[in-house]
């Protein structure tokens, strides 16, 4: 299929699996605006203006709206809302099957303000209620990241690894660590992980984003990384390239947001082929999309024109992201047996 619009429109209706997306980052402006009308004052509710808001301009402009959008999710109800909303979308926009959404629950439970962040006890039931109903109601399965925001350092990973291990939902998979890694080392957090991956949970830190391979490093040498959140600076170490290659551990790529965050000057040198080239196993993400101005399936186009790929190159991107998931097996199986299934001949409908 050499037409780009056709396959375009394989991507659009190809069954996926999502890795690396964040919860707070996925609220569209649809989603805004319900919560800015639910606590006024602070962020418009009229959706033509949040829409204008929302229109990516540079890395600090995401972070404006990001913290935005933080600042509206203030009680349970809200995290259900924002939970159940963003399953719809990214089911019915984007044919998401499975999703794992980082989320910060520090940010939301303990925020650095005088006001009074909500029992994570709140925080938790409301995800796990909105995870179970997204299931039934779009069939996509939904598991849960806990990150540590590492700006906020060794207090937010205490109070992380408490929810993640004294508050463990069922659908809570993993334990990360995301936010600027400029002065952020990773030594800090080393216990932290440990004990996290001995309660069960696997260890899926960011590292090589904005910074170089040493991060990386650091994230499989002192904290255990199964997968890396981007790893973009990879590139720069072939001896790094062929640890990941001959280990196997995935690199979560967002191709979007690795430009909008100047960790390559743009799509046409982003090193997604020389991840491929180094035998390094990738999967394909849209990191926070509304914010970036992107989706799952422009990625995905992305991915395909970086690495010349037809229908069958795009399905086994597809497949990659779920053999790269810790989705229970049969949740593993239902989705590549749907991948394998789906036909170009309907891409379009």
């Amino acid at each position: 299929m050499s037409d780009t619009r056709d396959l375009s429109a394989f991507v659009r209706g190809l069954p996926k699996a999502e890795l690396h997306v964040h919860h707070v980052g996925s609220a569209s402006a649809r989603i805004v605006s319900e919560l800015a009308a639910r606590h006024p004052g602070t962020v418009p509710s009229d959706l033509d203006e949040l829409r204008r808001f929302f229109e990516f301009r540079d890395f600090a402009h995401f972070v404006e709206v990001y913290l935005a959008v933080v600042a509206l999710i203030r009680t349970p109800e809200d995290i259900h809302y924002l939970t159940y909303e963003v399953a719809r979308e990214m089911a019915t926009e984007q044919q998401v099957r499975y999703a794992e959404l980082t989320c910060t629950p520090f940010t939301s439970v303990r925020p650095d303000s005088d006001e009074v962040g909500m029992p994570i006890e709140g925080y938790s039931e409301a995800l796990e209620a909105a995870r179970v109903e997204a299931e039934r109601d779009f069939g996509l399965v939904l598991r849960w990241i806990y990150d540590i925001p590492g700006e906020s350092g060794v207090p937010a990973a205490d109070a992380t690894l408490e929810y993640a291990t004294r508050h463990r939902t069922e659908g809570l998979i993993g334990f990360g660590l995301g936010g600027p890694e400029i002065g952020v080392p990773r030594e800090q957090f080393r216990s932290h992980f440990a004990t996290a991956r001995a309660a069960g949970l696997h260890s899926l830190p960011h590292a090589g984003e904005t910074t170089g391979p040493q991060t990386v490093w650091d994230a499989l040498d002192l904290l255990g990384a199964e997968r890396i959140g981007h790893g973009t600076s990879s590139a720069q170490d072939p001896a790094l390239l062929a640890r990941l290659a001959e280990s196997g551990i995935p690199l979560e790529v967002c191709p979007s947001s690795n430009v909008a965050t100047r960790a390559v000057a743009s799509l046409g040198e982003h090193p997604l082929p020389v991840f491929r080239d180094a035998g390094v196993v990738v999967t394909i993400n849209s990191d926070d999309p509304p914010m970036f101005g992107t989706t799952l399936n422009r990625e995905y186009d992305i991915a395909a024109d970086l690495l010349g790929l037809d229908t069958e190159g795009v399905r086994d991107l597809a497949r990659a992201a779920v053999h790269a998931s810790y989705a229970d097996e049969p949740v593993r199986r239902r989705v590549l047996a749907e991948i394998d299934a789906y036909s170009p001949r309907r891409a379009g409908a």
